[in-house]
């Protein structure tokens, strides 16, 4: 069988492994499989494709997130991505690449060095989600002159997870190219949410094992604790709702470890008990743990400042959770304002908390929401039909 190899440089994961797991396990059907990825990589995520019997090998060399500043912790930052960037393509170098197709997470406007080396071997997609961070004029051209430079290559497509995120980058690469651009939404699995609901859910063992009060209102957040997922409007918004009610808890998953600096200001906010932050390794290693856990909620909100399509949101709707998030990107394509759910702009610490208190407050406008998201995801965000997009392109590209 021909191969696709699944490809990334850095250990963290979240909603663009959780898109492209979605796709493998359908293409495994008609492809052989396999995930290359660093040395150190979260095992939870691991357990995932082992869950899915997907297999996967390990290279030495990742880079690490986060803003940096100074000359010279630039240069080291580029230094380290330039040395994992050629431990992964060499790593790449063990298949057949010439039969084969490389689906990697690398970016034109970052990479277009490794992308144009692999475009020479290979069949290359890549995965866009949401627009690239604001820029100088002479940055935003050497950004476009980049990607029109890669939208030369024949062996390169590109996918976008969402609408918004296609019609941002057509103005980035040729006008031809931009057009070809398949969409795989970021999507959910219906019978996995089904089957979720289905199951009994002893409410009182779950609300003990991750140690949180019963009877109490639950708002629940799920995504990496940085800003950009909006953490600290969130607990803003947390402390007026708890100035005005006690019965409500705050809830955060995350599945990277804030610093000690974040923690601290998190404590700060003087929430106690009503605000508890808990590590995606704590909750278990299937995914059907995860969603136990987001039935606990009352609430979803996700409050983000740069958001492509988040699946967290996604499958809280389709788990019939009414749901408050952020009017940018790619999010008014799920979330229709007092339709489907809530619609708040970034930064809106009332906006959120008057949010909250009305869903709270109002069971009519929680049951609405509530069946209204989880409608509107199941019959729109169907990860099959996703992935159908992405295997057709596949074949597509090899001729078939």
């Amino acid at each position: 069988m021909r191969q696709i190899i699944y490809a990334w440089n850095y250990l963290e994961w979240g909603g663009a492994q959780i898109h492209l797991l979605a796709i493998m396990k359908e293409a495994r059907k008609e492809f052989d499989v396999i995930v290359v990825l660093p040395e150190g990589s979260n095992q939870q995520f691991i357990s995932f494709l082992d869950e899915e019997n997907i297999k996967y090998e390990f290279f030495k060399g990742h880079i690490t997130g986060g803003a940096v500043y100074g000359l010279k912790n630039k240069f080291n930052l580029h230094k380290r991505k330039f040395i994992s960037e050629r431990a992964m393509l060499r790593h790449l170098e063990k298949f057949d690449l010439s039969r084969n197709i490389v689906h990697i997470d690398l970016s034109p406007q970052q990479s277009i060095a490794s992308l144009i080396s692999l475009s020479l071997r290979t069949r290359v997609f890549i995965t866009a989600h949401n627009a690239l961070p604001p820029a100088s004029k002479w940055r935003d051209l050497l950004w476009k002159l980049k990607f029109k430079a890669i939208s030369q290559f024949k062996n390169f497509k590109v996918f976008c997870s969402n609408r918004d995120a296609k019609e941002y980058f057509k103005k980035y690469y040729t006008e031809t190219f931009g057009n070809s651009i398949k969409i795989t939404y970021t999507s959910i699995n219906p019978p996995e949410i089904d089957s979720s609901l289905e199951e009994k859910l002893d409410r009182d063992l779950l609300l003990e094992k991750y140690d949180l009060p019963k009877k109490k209102f639950i708002v629940l957040c799920v995504g990496q604790f940085i800003d950009r997922k909006g953490r600290w409007t969130f607990l803003d918004a947390a402390k007026i709702v708890c100035q005005k009610t006690d019965d409500v808890i705050f809830v955060w998953v995350s599945n990277s470890k804030p610093n000690a600096e974040d923690l601290l200001k998190a404590e700060e906010y003087g929430l106690g008990e009503k605000f508890r932050l808990i590590m995606s390794d704590q909750v278990g290693k299937e995914r059907k743990d995860l969603f136990r856990l987001f039935r606990l909620a009352d609430v979803f909100t996700l409050p983000s400042f740069v958001e492509g399509l988040p699946i967290s949101l996604l499958e809280a709707m389709a788990l019939g959770i009414p749901s408050i998030s952020t009017n940018v990107y790619a999010i008014p394509e799920a979330v229709k304002n007092l339709e489907t759910g809530i619609l708040i702009e970034p930064g809106d610490v009332s906006g959120l908390s008057n949010g909250i208190l009305s869903l709270k407050n109002d069971d009519v406008l929680r049951k609405r929401l509530s069946e209204n998201g989880r409608r509107w995801v199941l019959d729109n965000f169907d990860e099959r039909q996703a992935a159908r997009v992405a295997i057709n392109a596949y074949k597509e590209s090899l001729g078939e």
